[in-house]
């Protein structure tokens, strides 16, 4: 059985209000999609952070020895 969801009151803007609801825009999907949206991009940082200095050394690595097994490569 699916989770219900929860309620939230958000301001919004008048007049993006306005014009969201001209459009007939599903202002609850919207904001959804958007805090996923934002929640994503949050947990990409936070793993980017996390990584940083694997990443980098992974970088130096290459720039020093290469890229591993290139000398397999055909092009």
């Amino acid at each position: 059985m699916p989770n219900p969801a929860h309620t939230a009151s958000l301001a919004i803007d008048p007049t993006l209000f306005a014009e969201a609801k001209a459009l007939k825009i599903d202002l609850a999907k919207a904001a959804e999609e958007g805090i996923a949206k934002a929640v994503r991009a949050v947990h990409a940082a936070q793993w980017q952070e996390a990584n940083e200095e694997a990443l980098a050394s992974s970088n130096r690595y290459v720039e020093t020895e290469g890229t591993p097994l290139a000398r397999h490569r055909l092009f």
